[in-house]
């Protein structure tokens, strides 16, 4: 008798940066404990968003909007993702959505006449001036006079008589959707695609242009800074509508320019947006607390490692970055199981380390070697 082993079919839940943020880790009278729900420190800035979401449940939000402000790897989106967690999913999140307006005349080609003209410069010969085509539709017929440039397109997409197209009005684009079916019975050696009559002849839109569409909930910005004038006119609008989301915003940078204006402010954020803003500061972690990060994640990526490649992979986060540190794990673990281990060691660490380089050896080594560089 063979018995063989059926491998499960049960899918592995993918581990993202955030995976093990579960809410904000706040006790009934609001203070934070020190390490729940996967966070570690920032007690302050946790009891704070805990004040934002009593302040969002009990409707008292409307025309604010949150403002996080630390540096790297400081939490800030983590908090955002706690806010939600806290929120549930009965208040969902927001975005944008952008919408493309065109105007499109579609309908069955009944007239292709083109429009020629005695040509210019001194050259010989006659040019198309214009192009004039009908268009059929099941309400009606309308007759159009193209642009030159239009009437090569209509040439490229092989038009003619009893063929059904659209042109998009703004960029003259034209499209053969292909053979009017009131031609199917017709002898045809070719296989070709019959579609029905278009019901009118041209769909009226507004011009074409990008129009934003903010869905209500919560709506998270992060790297706040990056957005330019236009879109914060947008959103200082926004927060005054009746159906405004909450808006969260996130940001590392201290005095720096609006994009798109030479004017320098706070975050990057205009200051008549500043005003309107709750602002939650996020400080740097401790080595103590980059530790018990660095467990927390080890464990939520089912990474085994001991206490003393553990405190110093502290170390490496502390003279780096936090999430550097946090990078080092996974090819930690490949390299110990390379060598036929379940934990990382110390070795492996070091290893690791050394093939890997983080932000700011990679800057202090382009400033020291500049003129090997292309600039």
């Amino acid at each position: 008798m063979r018995i063989e082993e059926v491998a499960s079919t049960t899918k592995a839940q993918r581990v993202a940066t955030h995976t093990h943020i579960k809410g904000l880790g706040l006790q009934e009278d609001g203070t934070a404990v020190p390490m729940s729900a996967g966070f570690v420190g920032q007690e302050q800035a946790r009891e704070a968003c805990g004040v934002v979401v009593d302040m969002i449940r009990q409707k008292k939000m409307a025309g604010r909007a949150l403002l996080l402000t630390g540096a790297p790897g400081t939490g800030k989106t983590a908090l955002a993702l706690g806010i939600a967690q806290e929120l549930g999913t009965k208040v969902r999140i927001a975005g944008l959505r952008i919408k493309e307006n065109k105007e499109v005349y579609e309908g069955e080609v009944t007239e292709l006449t083109p429009e020629y003209t005695e040509g210019q410069g001194g050259s010989y010969g006659k040019v198309v001036s214009h192009v004039i085509i009908g268009l059929k539709t099941v309400k009606g017929a309308k007759q159009l006079k193209l642009d030159p440039t239009i009437y090569d397109s209509l040439q490229k997409e092989k038009v003619s008589p009893g063929d059904v197209i659209y042109i998009e009005a703004s960029s003259g684009a034209v499209k053969r959707v292909g053979r009017c079916d009131a031609y199917a019975t017709e002898f045809d050696l070719e296989a070709e695609e019959y579609v029905p009559l278009p019901k009118v002849c041209a769909r009226m839109h507004k011009p074409r242009q990008c129009v934003a569409e903010l869905v209500p909930g919560v709506l998270f910005v992060d790297e706040v800074h990056m957005l330019d004038i236009e879109c914060f006119t947008y959103l200082n609008r926004a927060l005054e509508s009746a159906l405004a989301p909450i808006v969260i915003f996130a940001t590392n940078r201290g005095l720096c320019s609006i994009r798109g204006t030479d004017m320098v402010s706070p975050h990057g954020l205009p200051v008549d947006l500043l005003d309107r803003l709750v602002i939650i500061r996020t400080l740097p972690y401790t080595p103590q607390e980059m530790v018990q990060i660095l467990a927390l994640r080890a464990q939520v990526e089912s990474i085994g490692i001991d206490e003393e490649s553990l405190a110093f992979l502290g170390e490496v986060g502390d003279r780096t970055s936090l999430r550097h540190g946090v990078q080092l794990l996974t090819p930690s673990m490949m390299l110990a199981r390379t060598n036929g281990r379940d934990e990382i060691s110390r070795g492996d660490l070091d290893e690791v380390d050394s093939l890997f380089h983080d932000a700011k050896f990679s800057a202090r080594l382009l400033a020291e070697q500049a003129d090997k560089y292309i600039s």
